[in-house]
């Protein structure tokens, strides 16, 4: 064992070949100490390292039953956190590079959100007739936040059973960070538009009337995801125009317009699943992520599907990008030599009322 720790700068320079096979190595000394997840859009050099793949609660759920001693997250930084939270005391959840972080989560922190909280206590009983909901695309102390206010977590899969589940427990909710799939969740419950208002965040009290916040039935936090914003209701009409057979299939991220023009709207994993299944000879418009997209697209061709990035231009999880083999081979041969580097850590207390809201969640779904 190595006196201190292996620097990174010693791996910056190393090419994705050589990495690949120092990642190899390492991987069959720790051997089932260490379980490396993928997030589905994460870059392939990365990616195809993972020993489980899927969507990030699935993926903090299968590490944290799993025999592992650590648990490499090769995604952002929220996921690293909930697989802290939700892993054994034992375990030690450790992202490759700390600078992978999402936009969409950094919208709302716990300042903002705490504000937000007290403007409202002003005009309503915020305590009893408001449920705070997080995305789980937050910070840990925001998921504490709902926690230690009677409130849950949510996921693109379960949102409107986590809604079912807040309302009838209180007659509002407050969703944050993402406006967008509080919107198409909503509307999709038969929630009309203008109950639900959205929470400018830089205004005071949010930009809103006493008369809006009273009457609404969410209050929409102004956030969204920088990937899915970038898709449009006018793409749709273009590819549609070329090709009138496509069937369109969106991540609820995506604004409510182009959710408005999607055949099918679901989850990263609902994506993968109706496509997979889908008849042979189809054609698919894709709104999500990049990377996810053309290994879907790869993985399709077989049976005669063509399946297309909505966005005309690049649109790929920058942040995400950032993990890189060179950030995993650094973590793994550290953890090899016997130093754990890049370890995410939510200090107790605060893990405690983040897993109150995550229970709540894995409860109500």
């Amino acid at each position: 064992m190595t006196a201190a720790a292996l620097p990174i700068h010693d791996y910056a320079l190393l090419d994705d070949a050589e990495c690949e096979a120092r990642i190899a190595a390492a991987k069959a000394k720790l051997g089932k100490r260490c379980i490396i997840l993928g997030h589905h859009y994460q870059r392939d050099e990365v990616f195809k390292h993972a020993d489980i793949f899927g969507d990030s609660l699935k993926l903090s759920r299968e590490a944290a039953q799993s025999e592992a001693e650590y648990i490499v997250f090769c995604g952002v930084h929220f996921m690293a956190e909930v697989a802290d939270i939700l892993s054994r005391p034992e375990q030690i959840a450790i992202l490759p590079d700390m600078a992978a972080g999402c936009s969409m989560a950094d919208m709302a922190n716990k300042i903002k959100v705490q504000q937000c909280w007290d403007e409202l206590a002003k005009i309503i009983d915020v305590e009893n007739s408001v449920t705070p909901v997080t995305y789980i695309n937050s910070a840990a102390d925001l998921k504490a936040f709902c926690g230690q206010h009677g409130g849950i977590v949510c996921t693109s899969s379960n949102a409107q059973k986590i809604l079912n589940w807040s309302f009838a427990r209180r007659e509002k909710v407050l969703f944050f960070p993402d406006q967008h799939l509080g919107r198409n969740t909503g509307y999709r419950m038969g929630i009309p538009l203008e109950q639900m208002v959205t929470w400018d965040f830089n205004k005071p009290q949010g930009g809103l009337t006493e008369q809006q916040i009273r009457e609404a039935k969410i209050i929409l936090w102004k956030g969204h995801c920088s990937v899915h914003q970038a898709f449009q209701p006018e793409q749709i009409d273009n590819f549609k125009a070329k090709h009138p057979e496509t069937i369109v299939i969106s991540h609820p991220e995506a604004c409510f317009e182009v959710c408005e023009k999607s055949d099918f709207i679901g989850s990263t994993e609902m994506i993968l699943k109706i496509v997979r299944e889908a008849e042979a000879n189809t054609r698919w418009l894709v709104a999500t992520e990049l990377n996810l997209v053309n290994r879907l697209a790869q993985e399709c061709k077989a049976q005669g599907k063509s399946v297309h990035f909505m966005a005309p231009t690049l649109s790929m999880c920058s942040t995400m990008f950032r993990t890189d083999p060179q950030h995993l081979c650094w973590v793994l041969e550290n953890l090899a030599a016997g130093h754990v580097v890049n370890q995410v850590a939510v200090p107790a207390e605060q893990a405690a009322s983040a897993k109150l809201a995550l229970d709540n969640m894995l409860l109500a779904s």
